[in-house]
């Protein structure tokens, strides 16, 4: 991953959260803490792809946003036929 996004992550606050998150959790296991920095490029390294592409989404490009057209039912007033009731002469 750049060094550009990983910038732009350590500056989202929701990123960092999970950083001190990860952080925790990793420090747990060790039995001591391991630090933001020993965190943060582990979780930069593991996680940081998956995690901007769910909270992150690139935008779509205009091609793929093109506007498809739009289809209306038509009222039932404008389809309905005018036809005479069948009457029976007996």
């Amino acid at each position: 991953m750049g060094s550009v996004n990983n910038e732009k992550l350590l500056k989202n606050k929701k990123a960092v959260e999970e950083i001190n998150r990860h952080r925790w959790i990793e420090s747990e296991k060790a039995g001591h803490d391991i630090g933001f920095e020993t965190a943060s490029l582990d979780w930069l390294e593991r996680f940081s792809a998956a995690w901007m592409q769910y909270h992150m989404p690139k935008k779509k490009s205009s091609s793929e946003t093109a506007v498809s057209p739009k289809i209306t039912k038509p009222s039932p007033n404008k389809i309905a036929k005018k036809t005479k009731s069948p009457t029976k002469n007996k």
